[in-house]
């Protein structure tokens, strides 16, 4: 089975810095086939017939000591992928604006009311919609600009999470179908 595993909070300003390369060695390592890894921000796609609960344990606990970093993963499948992208509410903002467009991967399904406790939180012109262990949000003004941090997102949802852009999103699916 074809997985795409994203890491939380690398590379960001210098800390919890990972080589992409270091990042394809780990999952070799760890017997995982053909890591492939794209942009700098944490991507990895493999293959495996582990199931996608086990292999983010597995890849948390063996971060530290071959990586050096603590650091979460949030593991899909690829069927899980085609879902999220099938799934997306912002159709139309993923064509006009793709950039200013965010899935939220997240540990948990947060019930209903931190979805609402997320939508009391934006305080700009911001649009999200949570569905399953995903959220999709819409920064038009920029992610730099708002004030819908992602430490407010976690709060609001009660776990934790990791976002990518809609480029990305699209650019791991067409890299998990290749491999």
């Amino acid at each position: 089975m074809t997985y795409v595993a994203l890491l939380r909070a690398i590379n960001l300003a210098g800390r919890n810095r990972v080589a992409m390369s270091a990042l394809r060695e780990f999952a070799e390592a760890l017997d995982l086939d053909e890591p492939r890894t794209l942009l700098q921000s944490g991507n990895l796609v493999f293959r495996s017939r582990a199931r996608a609960g086990a292999l983010e344990r597995q890849l948390e606990a063996e971060a530290q000591l071959h990586l050096g970093v603590d650091v979460e993963f949030f593991v899909r499948s690829a069927s899980e992928w085609e879902s999220i992208v099938a799934r997306n509410p912002f159709r139309n903002e993923a064509k006009r604006d793709p950039g200013h467009l965010v899935a939220v991967f997240l540990k948990d399904s947060p019930d209903r009311t931190r979805a609402a406790a997320l939508h009391a939180a934006i305080v700009g012109r911001e649009t999200a919609r949570v569905d399953g262990r995903e959220a999709y949000i819409v920064f038009p003004d920029g992610i730099g600009r708002s004030r819908l941090t992602s430490m407010l997102i976690e709060k609001a949802l009660g776990t934790r999470g990791t976002a990518r852009n809609w480029n990305t999103v699209l650019k791991l699916g067409s890299l998990m179908a290749a491999i």
